[in-house]
């Protein structure tokens, strides 16, 4: 009997509903499944009192998901898939995102077309791409404090966040560089179209295989946006007096001391996304963002002399 996942959003009624409807429609066309609610990848927050609050990221996948499922479908928002993302990633389960929130630049597809998109899938008739994750990890006199799985991106900064930070910071092999700024975000192909971009920080697209650095609001002219190989892992020391805070795709960090150091580098483990037509993301940026859109005061002739 094939074996399917849900990964569905519990704080949204619309979401509960159909995640119900869905398990009974699989199980009458012969289908095994499991269901789960996108809780369990929202890792949460440490505190000075207990700095760490995190589940490893080998032990995120839910209770009976297992590499027997042939696809999960996720029912919410860009935060539960997310969170879903980071659920399943060690199994290599591919995930159909079903938009039921609002801006839905991680989902494929719509309610209203789930049922069409449901055929596909069960048909087999649908591609897979994959996504770069990284790993983040605080560590404190040598010792593993937290960590996270992360799609999207890595952010520290100072509280409040409109205080300057200092930061060295090791790229792979390279000496270390000195930024100061309100922050710095460290960035996934996928991630570049969140804080990344917001920071001022490129758009990449999800096939090229590098990370980026992005200060946010820096104090020097030439304190920019860093591109560099995925390859290359990235320690960061804070050079400051005070504490400060990181925070990992919005729902999940901790604090870090003047002592501690973060390591971030890629992960083995890929999101793996269920597509039903062929990845275009320029029609995503110009469906999500307006990118590209034809101006309204464009020729529609010229005339030659």
């Amino acid at each position: 009997m094939p074996k399917a996942g849900i990964i569905y959003n519990d704080v949204k009624p619309v979401a509960c509903r159909v995640a119900g409807e869905l398990k009974d429609q699989l199980k009458a066309a012969g289908w095994d499944v499991v269901i789960t609610t996108g809780a369990g990848g929202i890792l949460g927050y440490a505190t000075p009192e207990s700095p760490v609050c995190h589940t490893p990221i080998d032990f995120l996948k839910p209770p009976e998901f297992d590499e027997e499922i042939s696809f999960a479908v996720v029912l919410g928002g860009d935060g539960t898939v997310l969170s879903a993302a980071r659920q399943v990633a060690s199994l290599g389960i591919p995930l159909l995102t079903v938009n039921t929130g609002h801006m839905g630049f991680l989902t494929e597809t719509y309610l209203n077309n789930l049922p069409l998109a449901m055929e596909k899938v069960m048909a087999g008739e649908y591609q897979v791409e994959q996504r770069t994750m990284i790993a983040v990890r605080v560590f404190r006199d040598n010792s593993l404090l937290w960590e996270a799985l992360c799609l999207n991106e890595m952010v520290i900064h100072r509280e409040p966040l409109t205080s300057m930070c200092h930061f060295e910071i090791k790229v792979g092999k390279h000496a270390l560089v000195d930024v100061a700024a309100d922050g710095v975000i460290i960035s996934t192909p996928t991630g570049s179209t969140a804080y990344a971009l917001s920071a001022g920080g490129p758009v990449i697209t999800p096939d090229v295989e590098v990370l980026q650095l992005v200060p946010i609001c820096p104090h020097s002219m030439a304190s920019r946006a860093l591109v560099f190989a995925n390859t290359e892992p990235v320690t960061i020391f804070p050079v400051n007096l005070e504490r400060l805070v990181m925070v990992v795709d919005g729902n999940a960090g901790c604090y870090v001391l003047p002592t501690d150091r973060v390591q971030v580098e890629k992960s083995p483990y890929y999101a793996r996304f269920i597509r039903l037509q062929l990845p275009e993301f320029f029609r995503i940026l110009r469906e999500k963002l307006g990118w590209g859109l034809p101006h309204v005061a464009k020729p529609t002739s010229v005339e030659l002399p």
